[in-house]
């Protein structure tokens, strides 16, 4: 069977990841390492859109890094993605060319529609029993939504919120005002009521992705509210009810009661609240009756495609 070792590269906003894989001829694939570390990219862009200096700094050390340990292994191509942060910001380019200088990738600045898609191939090719969901992926900058039906997406959608820029925007950080809360929220549910497909799939469960997505699920088994006899997140559910009772309960803490909450990573204090509102307002717009987590979401459809592109001639 014909194989390839490859490695991706993933900036987020908010992190930057770091796979490498083994292709098989099969459709199958396997993961030989996998790092991951906060850059927080998209700190203080605001509403200039301009990436900061010391964020830049942060993730080229970080990217230099990942580099220096790709020479451990003998991949045979380098993928390099980034998404919302690096797209929407203006000074792009010499970003991208101070990267390049830096570790001799070439990111590819992934669409909005672009990361919904890799998202929706990630689910379905990791979770084929869900017919019909709707995807919700929570970044720094953005999130991502695809509703599908019988495993066909009716839209690949995009927008510019995520919980990085909500928190810095509506002050979500440390002690917390429900009127704060109230503002995001009401911004937040009238960018969801824009969307035309709202309507048409109410009740339909929601399938989460995305770092503050894992760290409401880690918070639930904590509680043990999402105890379904597995290894991992992947694949667990919880009600929406539970979803509404945890982010009721840790929007009353402050950053630091926060930082010691089971099941939280502790450099997340400050922007899990804003990371839960996208999907709290949205099971809400959808009377949703339960979130299904996923671990597989753009790097695991970017690997879908190219194990397509790769073995489809043989």
């Amino acid at each position: 069977m014909r194989e390839k070792t490859i490695a991706i590269i993933d900036l987020g906003s908010n992190s930057a990841r770091m796979v490498v894989e083994k292709l098989k001829e099969d459709g199958t694939y396997q993961e030989i390492f996998r790092v991951k570390e906060d850059t927080r990219l998209s700190q203080g862009m605001g509403d200039s859109l301009m990436l900061q200096e010391e964020p830049i700094q942060r993730t080229l050390r970080v990217l230099t890094d990942y580099r220096e340990r790709l020479t451990k292994f003998s991949v045979e191509a380098i993928y390099g993605i980034t998404t919302a942060a690096v797209r929407t910001a203006k000074n792009q380019q010499d970003f991208l060319d101070r990267v390049y200088q830096a570790i001799g990738v070439r990111l590819r600045v992934l669409t909005g529609e672009e990361e919904a898609h890799y998202d929706f191939l990630g689910v379905l090719s990791s979770l084929p029993d869900e017919q019909s969901a709707v995807i919700l992926d929570t970044g720094g900058a953005s999130v991502e939504l695809i509703p599908y039906h019988q495993k066909m997406a009716e839209a690949e959608v995009s927008l510019p919120f995520g919980a990085v820029n909500l928190s810095e925007k509506y002050h979500l950080a440390d002690v917390i005002s429900e009127k704060d809360i109230k503002n995001a929220c009401q911004q937040i549910h009238a960018d969801y009521e824009k969307l035309p497909f709202i309507k048409d799939n109410q009740d339909q469960p929601v399938i989460l992705l995305g770092g503050a997505n894992r760290s409401l699920a880690k918070m639930a088994e904590k509680k043990g509210w999402a105890k379904q006899h597995q290894t991992s997140l992947h694949g667990l559910f919880l009600s929406a009810d539970r979803v509404e009772q945890v982010f009721s309960e840790i929007s009353q803490m402050n950053r630091k009661e926060r930082e010691h909450l089971a099941g939280l990573e502790k450099n997340r204090a400050d922007i899990i609240i804003s990371g839960l509102l996208p999907v709290l307002n949205l099971i809400r717009v959808l009377h949703s009756p339960k979130v299904i987590f996923s671990e597989s979401g753009v790097r695991e459809g970017l690997i879908f495609e190219l194990i397509q592109k790769e073995f489809s001639h043989s």
